[in-house]
């Protein structure tokens, strides 16, 4: 283990282990919302009145007070506007911030790191008001029906506003998000045959869109450039029917001498369905070098490359070139340590989007049959495996079988749970490095070579598909 008052990996594995004071209670009322955007605003039932009137309540002492405890009213009289609408995703934002801050000091205490500070969001051009505003009023069309109440006729309704804003970057982060989620809902309709309702996730999807539909939110303005090497620690792949994103989280080591920092770099791209496991790296590839250097081992040197106040490289190859061999490891040992963490983006204030770098050793390992836990300190963690992409060769045995471990630390469904992206393992008496991100810039591994084969294969049949109808 890393001491975490030299920055390291997860020493006071005893913080995470016990929830805040008032996280129970915040994520209470969430779950209050959510079961009424479940069941519907255009006709509430009388018993919700007491749950909106809760949820507002928890915003006593608030500057979204007062314009929530009026738009709780007006919505359990079934007479909620926009504006009113758009004041109760803030709202539910606002309490999920609370919840994500509140851990994040508990992540910051265990890890050793200096939190970063907290940047005020900056006015951005106002750009397609009239796709938001369409793309507002579908989504305030879904909470006056409910997830209950969804129909094809209604989730349909988003196609064309997403097929407009698809051309323009600007609008792209909240196409891909309303393409995603209406085709989840597309497949649960109609909604009044739902046995379950994902309302937690649902809810962040539509609170999420909602506040991205204001002008100026779905862009995060780069307040600077980066000039340095990258080191990269692994890569997270995160994989939608319609899309996937690889996220690199690396060290950046400023050329100016100044202390290292936490930073990521991602792609996302589209995806047919058809695309799954290793094939992913086909789409993401042409459009990040950086994954071809993560694959290969290297660094990076990049100069003048787009950062923003949050530690996000918007990436551009043109400011990049790979450099000289650096093993993941090394770089947790001896660079992770000193690094600092930047503050989290105003929007992106949510436990799910909890994701620390970290670096464990010395632990045991406790497995049984679906799970793998890592005992640190004398304090148990959960290990998310799930999360392992099946687009890599690190697999649950890999990391039951490991000695040490570079992760992520998430938090769900209540607790503390660590992300592998790479692990250290002995196999016939050597050290040996698996990383989930290994394939990103090709492989000769086996199953890896068949699953890129069989996703060239299914390319070439969908491009040539497209071909015919373009010809027609």
């Amino acid at each position: 283990m890393v001491p975490a008052d030299q920055g390291g990996g997860v020493m006071r594995t005893d913080l995470l282990l016990e929830p805040p004071a008032g996280l129970d209670e915040a994520l209470a009322a969430v779950d209050a919302f959510d079961q009424v955007l479940a069941d519907g605003l255009l006709r509430p039932r009388p018993d919700r009145a007491a749950e909106l009137t809760g949820f507002a309540e928890a915003l006593t002492g608030t500057p979204l007070a007062s314009r929530v405890a009026e738009a709780a009213e007006k919505a359990a009289a079934g007479a909620a506007d926009e504006d009113q609408l758009l004041a109760l995703a803030a709202a539910r934002t606002a309490l999920l911030g609370s919840v994500h801050d509140a851990l994040m000091a508990r992540v910051d205490e265990a890890t050793g790191r200096t939190p970063g500070a907290s940047t005020a969001p900056q006015a951005m051009a106002r750009e397609a008001v009239n796709l938001q505003a369409a793309a507002r009023s579908w989504l305030c069309d879904l909470a006056r029906a409910g997830w209950q109440g969804i129909d094809h006729d209604l989730v349909s309704g988003a196609a064309q506003i997403v097929s407009s804003m698809l051309p323009q970057p600007a609008l792209r982060r909240l196409a891909t998000l309303l393409d995603g989620f209406s085709a989840e809902l597309a497949a649960s309709c109609p909604g009044a045959s739902l046995e379950r309702v994902p309302g937690r996730r649902w809810g962040d999807l539509w609170s999420r869109a909602m506040l991205l539909t204001l002008p100026g939110a779905a862009e995060p303005a780069t307040t600077g450039t980066a000039t340095g090497r990258l080191l990269p620690l692994g890569v997270d792949v995160q994989e939608h029917a319609t899309a996937v994103q690889a996220q690199v989280h690396a060290v950046f080591e400023p050329a100016d001498g100044t202390a290292p920092l936490l930073v990521r770099a991602g792609v996302s791209v589209p995806k047919p369905d058809t695309v799954v496991g290793a094939g992913v790296w086909q789409l993401l590839r042409p459009h990040m070098s950086l994954l071809t250097v993560v694959g290969e081992g290297r660094s990076m040197d990049i100069t003048d490359m787009p950062l923003t106040a949050e530690g996000d490289l918007v990436w551009s190859d043109e400011h990049a070139r790979p450099s000289e061999p650096a093993d993941a490891f090394t770089t947790a040992r001896v660079a992770l340590p000193t690094a600092s963490a930047p503050p989290t983006a105003p929007l992106d204030r949510h436990p799910a989007r909890i994701a620390v770098p970290v670096f464990l050793e010395g632990y045991t390992v406790q497995k049984d049959d679906s799970t793998v836990g890592f005992t640190v300190a004398g304090h148990s963690i959960a290990v998310d495996t799930d999360r392992v992409p099946a687009a890599g060769p690190l697999t649950p045995e890999g990391v039951a079988a490991s000695s040490a471990c570079i992760g992520l630390l998430r938090w769900d469904v209540g607790a503390f749970t660590v992300q592998p992206l790479a692990v250290e393992t002995t196999v016939r008496k050597k050290r040996v490095t698996i990383q989930a991100g290994a394939w990103a810039g090709g492989t000769t591994d086996k199953a890896g070579a068949r699953a890129e084969k069989a996703a060239t294969d299914a390319m070439k049949v969908l491009g040539e598909r497209a071909g015919r109808l373009l010809r027609k």
